[in-house]
């Protein structure tokens, strides 16, 4: 079998390997992982797709377990295949002992998928498959914090300027200038314009004053990534001259966890996702820890769904931004910024003067970094 028919007899299952052939010893080892993990998807039955492959890796009646199917995995297809094989038996088919096993912790591939379902069920974990867990915290958080903090020092090396540049870095393209200074080089035939010279801002260091930023952040489950990235941004903002930073967690209570917001593994370990929603007592206790309304900016991170008083939510906001105070009402922040959220009270906060929207790390240290150099 040529290998472009075996991968698709690995990806239409038993049912086609009368028109693609037998399997070679790796391929069935392969189909057997495979069949392992997406043998668990009820809607199979209907399609009458996959059912009734190999169960072992070429071994006839064997059953894999998690450790052996991990195992195999690896050995068996690339890097990305096996992120993608892991990422789904944790959250499409929800395994749990890929993070209640010190075993199989031992042996996963640390990514955000794996953290956030490790914040899900460490409240499961006993000691030693916690302290395999912590690992798992450290690692992603490693990389993020690594990534994220480049990309906060970006935001804060300078504000743009009017004055042109002889340093030619993307960012501080300017395009309008760019496109105004070679408007004499436009070739009407084929719709474009020839750049000869492109422009460039400058930049100005900034001068800081005092700011506050108060990240008030829903734990629910369905705000895991956010959760995480909260914790990063916090921790990346923390030491910035200029800003006071504090990070406050809520559910149907209010969990003050500033004072671990320059360890973002600790504070992820004390992070208890699920149970209510109670988004306006969260907000009434930011507004308890404004000392300068003018020079304050509260970001909540939530879906918006309110299980508490959505009209005093709207009052309380109402109030801040009558004083002065910025105020992100954020669906998402995480590296995808895909919002999922209750657009009715989301509109609500808007027109009450709160800025609506999704961001990712980046985008809310350069909202940051804009509204500390004003």
């Amino acid at each position: 079998m040529s290998a472009d028919l075996e991968r698709w007899r690995l990806i239409l299952g038993p049912a086609a390997e009368q028109h693609c052939g037998g399997l070679s010893d790796e391929g069935r080892g392969r189909d057997a992982a495979l069949e392992w993990l997406y043998s668990r998807d009820d809607d199979l039955d209907k399609r009458e797709i996959r059912r009734g492959g190999a169960r072992g890796a070429g071994s006839g009646d064997s059953v894999l377990n998690t450790v052996d199917w991990l195992d195999e995995i690896h050995r068996l297809f690339p890097k990305e295949t096996v992120e993608r094989l892991e990422r789904d038996a944790i959250e499409r088919y929800e395994i749990d002992d890929i993070v209640t096993n010190a075993d199989v912790l031992e042996r996963v591939e640390p990514n955000p998928a794996l953290l956030k379902a490790v914040l899900r069920t460490k409240h499961l974990m006993n000691p030693q498959v916690l302290a395999a867990a912590r690992r798992i915290v450290a690692e992603v958080v490693r990389q993020l914090v690594e990534k994220l903090s480049v990309q906060v020092r970006t935001a804060f090396t300078g504000s743009r300027a009017r004055r042109p540049s002889h340093h030619r870095r993307a960012r501080d393209f300017d395009l309008r200038r760019t496109i105004k200074a070679n408007l004499k080089h436009y070739d009407p035939e084929r719709n474009r314009i020839a750049i000869e010279r492109p422009h460039f801002h400058s930049r100005t260091a900034r001068r800081l004053e005092q700011w506050q930023m108060i990240l008030v952040v829903d734990q629910s489950g369905s705000m895991a990534g956010s959760v995480i990235h909260s914790a990063v941004t916090a921790s990346c903002l923390y030491a910035l001259p200029g800003l006071k930073t504090h990070l406050v967690a809520f559910d149907s209570s209010v969990v003050d966890l500033t004072s671990d917001v320059d360890d973002p593994v600790e504070l992820l370990m004390k992070v208890q996702l699920g149970g209510g929603t109670d988004i306006a007592r969260a907000v009434d206790y930011a507004a308890g820890l404004v000392e300068n309304p003018r020079r304050s900016i509260i970001a909540l991170v939530t879906d918006f769904y309110e299980g508490g008083d959505p009209s005093r939510l709207v009052n309380t906001v109402k109030q801040l931004c009558e004083q002065g105070t910025e105020f992100l009402g954020l669906a998402a922040l995480d590296e995808d910024a895909n919002p999922s959220y209750d657009r009715d009270l989301a509109g609500r906060l808007a027109s009450a003067g709160a800025h609506i929207g999704a961001m990712t790390p980046a985008h809310l240290a350069e909202f940051v970094a804009e509204r500390l150099g004003k």
